[in-house]
């Protein structure tokens, strides 16, 4: 904990809720549990998505079973689906389902981020930032939460901005900070907005209205741009 208080995220992200967004799991939903695992079976890849979604989080009248879920991501993310590194990265780094081994989290993590998964490149910011199964590097920390920050990702938008507020692989910078910290926050990231009012008490009005219309700008950009 840093003496200003500020907490920086430190929980590692996952990509296995993305395939259970409202249209995506409405229309699984419809595949009997067997033609589900037939198909993945044979080699459907989005079923096979839904299947190993299915048994981490045990849904579909599927018993939860982490093995099993390890399995199919890892058959996934050897074929080289993103979605899938990242997910069985997390279960490495938390021993769900395998061994605890946050080298072969920090494997998959690097080959999804390299495909730029926002959740991957998050979380290696995370291991470098903590130094955990890694020499801690500030540097390269801020690099990869960089990228997922530009790619959208709340929490590393936060933790990105708490590196500037605390100085921590770069130089203090309170304007950059409030703005990145104002990028969560509006995207309705809850310890963001805590952040923001405790940053406030260390800069001037002017800082904090240029920071806010900075991020208004991003949030208006990236609204445009194509993902």
């Amino acid at each position: 904990m840093t003496a200003s208080k500020l907490k920086i995220i430190a929980a590692f992200a996952c990509a296995l809720l993305v395939t259970s967004s409202p249209g995506f799991a409405a229309a699984q939903d419809r595949i009997p549990v067997d033609d589900l695992k037939a198909r993945a079976e044979a080699g459907d890849r989005t079923a096979a998505l839904q299947l190993a979604l299915s048994y981490y989080l045990g849904t579909r009248g599927i018993d939860q079973n982490f093995k099993e879920a390890a399995r199919w991501y890892l058959k996934l993310a050897q074929q080289g689906d993103a979605l899938a590194q990242t997910t069985i990265g997390l279960m490495y780094a938390r021993g769900y389902g395998v061994g605890k081994d946050l080298e072969a989290a920090l494997k998959w993590w690097t080959l999804a981020a390299i495909q730029n998964d926002p959740g991957a490149q998050f979380n290696l910011g995370l291991l470098y930032s903590q130094g955990e199964g890694v020499r801690q590097d500030y540097t390269r920390a801020i690099e990869w939460y960089l990228k997922a920050a530009s790619r959208g990702h709340p929490q590393a938008q936060h933790n990105l901005g708490m590196h500037y507020h605390e100085g921590l692989g770069t130089a203090k910078d309170p304007v950059r900070a409030y703005f990145w910290v104002s990028v969560a926050a509006l995207q309705g990231d809850d310890l963001a907005q805590a952040s923001l009012q405790q940053m406030e008490r260390g800069m001037t009005p002017g800082q904090i209205s240029q920071a806010q219309a900075q991020a208004q700008r991003w949030l208006k950009k990236a609204k445009k741009a194509p993902r």
